[in-house]
């Protein structure tokens, strides 16, 4: 899954800051309880602040996405009291559905990243 926050007014701090605070207690929270199923979680921030997470399958993250006892809930209800549809801040999500049979991650000089990560990383040997 990706997920983002666009900042779209750099004036209205009060507006954004505490969405972009959000994101690292709820990834706080599932690396507490890795049971949840999320794997792995990377982020950058840039123009869009951009995380990928890697999750077990698509029922869990929706499980943690509807979990009351969760970060995600009051997470989501803070943003649409405080921001709604005014603009001020963007935010998107984007979930993709892959087996393991259909990735495949290459790292050369590189420690294990992104998928990598959030998996079991297997030698490269032969033709592969």
């Amino acid at each position: 899954m990706r997920i983002g926050l666009r900042v779209n007014k750099l004036w209205l701090v009060h507006r954004w800051m505490p969405m972009l605070g959000a994101m690292p207690r709820m990834i706080n929270g599932l690396q507490r309880h890795p049971q949840m199923g999320c794997l792995h979680a990377e982020s950058w921030l840039g123009g869009t602040a951009i995380m990928v997470q890697y999750w077990r399958g698509i029922e869990q993250l929706q499980a943690y996405a509807h979990d009351r006892t969760a970060a995600h809930l009051p997470a989501w209800r803070r943003f649409n009291r405080a921001v709604g549809t005014d603009g001020s801040v963007g935010i998107w999500n984007e979930t993709y559905l892959a087996s393991a049979a259909n990735c495949e991650s290459i790292y050369v000089n590189m420690p294990p990243f992104g998928l990598g990560r959030a998996g079991r990383l297997v030698g490269a040997s032969g033709f592969m």
